[in-house]
């Protein structure tokens, strides 16, 4: 009886550290998962554009079923995940329309249109592709991330990330993305809308040395609702620029050749 009431003490510091060990370890767990997405994340990020100021040349054709191609041409100028200008060159005849994203607000200036008239990231810009997927340089400043699962395609490890929007401006309210496990690229996105219904999906393609990592310089966006109706993206030309603040003004989009 003496031995049972010696161990008694003992047992519940043992059973009071157990516990006190377990709640770290599940408060943890959740804090060290989220770390794991963010990284995984801006590390992709960083693979599709750099995180300088940057030029690139964006040529979009889009497919439909029993329709003539058609072929757009834009020049990106991006400073940061903030502040994008999105000018047309292609076709002529609208040459000179510019998109000025500021943060999460986008504004399109046209030579006929004495003021710049207000749009939203989501809204279509040409064939399957919307603003947003032009004008926002990479997603970590739009979602936060949550590390889902592992999937192997084709003998390649892939992180697939949940990327659920910040609020109801971004492009789109839910995006999966396949990040390689062994090279931090992304493979391939489906696109979300706020119901959850699949909008379109995305594939990174043609991986070129470019500013010292491999990039992606294509993107292929596949509508999910209309078969056959593809948007290819061929990106080309990229450089670093430096882009002071006053370009990313309204009054300025009038000075943009």
């Amino acid at each position: 009886m003496i031995l049972r009431i010696g161990l008694l003490p003992i047992i519940a510091v043992l059973l009071l550290l157990f516990q006190t060990q377990a709640r770290s370890t599940a408060s943890t767990e959740p804090a060290s998962q989220e770390a794991t997405a963010k990284s995984i994340l801006e590390k992709a990020d960083e693979i599709r554009f750099p995180r300088e100021s940057f030029q690139v040349e964006v040529a979009i054709r889009t497919t439909s079923p029993g329709q003539t191609d058609e072929v757009r041409q834009y020049r990106v100028l991006s400073k940061g995940n903030e502040n994008s200008i999105v000018l047309t060159t292609e076709p002529a005849a609208e040459r000179g329309q510019a998109i000025l994203m500021k943060g999460r607000d986008l504004w399109v200036f046209m030579p006929s249109v004495s003021q710049p008239i207000r749009l939203s990231l989501s809204q279509r810009l040409t064939g399957q592709v919307a603003n947003g997927d032009i004008a926002r340089a990479n997603f970590s400043g739009d979602y936060y991330p949550k590390l889902l699962r592992s999937e192997t395609i084709d003998g390649e490890n892939y992180h697939v990330l949940e990327l659920t929007g910040v609020d109801r401006s971004v492009t789109y309210q839910r995006v999966l993305l396949w990040v390689n496990q062994a090279n931090d690229q992304p493979y391939q996105a489906e696109f979300y809308s706020l119901s959850g219904r699949l909008l379109k999906t995305s594939h990174y393609a043609n991986f070129e040395m470019i500013l010292g990592k491999l990039r992606p310089t294509q993107m292929i966006m596949e509508d999910a609702l209309k078969q056959g109706e593809i948007s290819v993206l061929d990106y080309s030309g990229m450089q670093l620029r430096d882009l002071p603040d006053k370009l990313f003004t309204k009054n300025y989009l009038k000075r943009l050749e």
